[in-house]
């Protein structure tokens, strides 16, 4: 039987045809428009119909199944595999849980919970129980309690040169709820695309696609986002990680902020700015200030207790331009009655009496030290790898030699029982990019770091041998 398979590619693009008719498959896959166990045509048939030379099918094809996307079994054709990969159809913004069966994992968005300051937490908490009166027992103001708003302003202006009031700070169950209300009031102001950093967040770019708006990819380059493509793109609002880019970890230069703020007032358009992890700086140079503060009218700030804590108390907040704060309230006010009061009476307690800036103070030493060991691990282990971006965060981006098989790196170091990500799983839209690995180490003990990474360059050198 002649299956016939709808996809269609681009011969005028620049992008590979091989890489087109890839990623057109993995998107359908992971938007289950092509369903676990479907039949595709043989590589001959998709090749006639699309009018391929047959390679560029069975390259696609190799590829995906090489990543698990699809099966193919002598007999019987190529079809979707039954069981997805672990990030595939994910519309979380986090990775996707450890695998209890491997040794290190090296995943991003995975809790390193014995950084959590459980005794100051309990310190704080008590207090606040201690203290607090009915108001802090009944249904909190949607936007977040009086207390955390004014810690949260003062924090957010010391240590990231935010200019913002308490009035105009948002406490969210996270970035997630952030991004929701975002995308939601955005539409309501007649913005029906938001533009997105590629490489970047796969899960963020379908958590986007789930809330209605259409996510449009813009590439970056060693100095961040490339403003002349979001100009290109038609967009008006666009979400960045200026300090530390996802996943490259590059910097955006200071040219290119001014050239994005420049953006934003021409086209009367909006800047989300995530600062997911600017509590952690390695860098010899200075840690950039907020980007939030070349225009607090046009750019909103994002921040979280993901990094600084865990993930599982669910805090973020929003530091929202005057303009755009109204509506977003009573957006917020139509989907739930706030955040829970007591947790952020807690915060604000953990902020107030210098908690938090020990706490963090002890765990960047920590993370920092995490850090140079990678980069000496990498230096020793993967000499082949060029670590790019700069010494910040929870990960780091390694940039592999051109014709690297990335799948066969990251297959190879799991039968070493090690879990590594792809730089091909953070290219959505089939724009072309060096091979590379995304090394997360906030998980990771310090004496582990060494080990993972010699058995990723012994996977690197299997797979280079063929």
């Amino acid at each position: 039987m002649a299956w016939y398979l709808s996809v269609q590619v681009d011969r005028d693009s620049a992008v590979p045809l091989t890489a087109q008719l890839q990623n057109a498959i993995k998107s359908r896959v992971e938007d289950r428009v092509l369903h676990p166990g479907s039949r595709l045509p043989s590589s001959r048939q998709l090749a006639l119909d699309l009018g391929l030379s047959r390679s560029v099918v069975v390259e696609a094809y190799e590829q995906l199944i090489a990543e698990g996307y699809l099966d193919a079994v002598r007999g019987s054709g190529t079809h979707v595999a039954r069981k997805l990969p672990e990030s595939a159809g994910d519309t979380s913004l986090l990775d996707s849980r450890p695998a209890t069966s491997a040794r290190w994992d090296l995943r991003v968005g995975i809790a390193n919970l014995s950084n959590f300051p459980r005794q100051e937490w309990l310190n704080s908490y008590t207090k606040v129980l201690q203290n607090v009166g009915r108001e802090g027992m009944d249904y909190p103001p949607v936007a977040g309690i009086a207390e955390l708003r004014n810690e949260l302003s003062a924090y957010l202006g010391r240590v990231r040169s935010v200019h913002t009031e308490p009035g105009q700070v948002m406490v969210t169950a996270g970035f997630a709820q952030g991004l929701a209300l975002l995308a939601d009031s955005f539409q309501r102001l007649g913005i029906h695309e938001l533009a997105i950093e590629e490489p970047g967040h796969n899960g963020q770019r379908r958590f986007i696609l789930d809330t209605g708006i259409t996510p449009v990819g813009v590439p970056v380059d060693e100095e961040g986002l490339v403003v002349e493509a979001l100009e290109r793109s038609g967009a008006r609002a666009v979400l960045v990680t200026p300090a530390h880019q996802f996943p490259t970890g590059v910097m955006m230069s200071p040219e290119r902020r001014q050239q994005l703020l420049a953006w934003a007032r021409a086209r009367d358009g909006w800047i989300i700015e995530d600062d997911y992890d600017g509590e952690f700086w390695f860098d010899r140079g200075a840690r950039p200030t907020a980007l939030q503060e070349g225009d607090p009218e046009r750019v909103v700030y994002a921040g979280t207790t993901s990094k600084v804590l865990v993930p599982g108390l669910r805090l973020g907040w929003l530091a929202i331009p005057p303009k755009l704060y109204p509506l977003m309230e009573r957006v917020r006010s139509r989907q739930d009655q706030g955040s829970d009061t007591l947790t952020q009476l807690a915060f604000a307690e953990l902020m107030r009496s210098g908690l938090l800036d020990r706490h963090l103070r002890r765990v960047r030493s920590r993370y920092r030290s995490r850090r140079e060991a990678l980069a000496a691990a990498v230096h020793e282990s993967l000499p082949e790898a060029r670590l790019i971006g700069c010494a910040a965060g929870l990960h780091s981006y390694a940039v592999l030699p051109p014709g690297t098989d990335e799948a066969a790196v990251v297959h190879g170091a799991q039968r070493r029982s090690v879990l590594v990500r792809s730089g091909r799983q953070f290219r959505f839209s089939g724009m072309p990019g060096a091979p590379g690995l995304l090394l997360g180490y906030g998980s990771l003990p310090l004496t582990g770091i060494s080990d993972a990474i010699e058995a990723i360059g012994d996977s690197y050198r299997e797979a280079a041998r063929g």
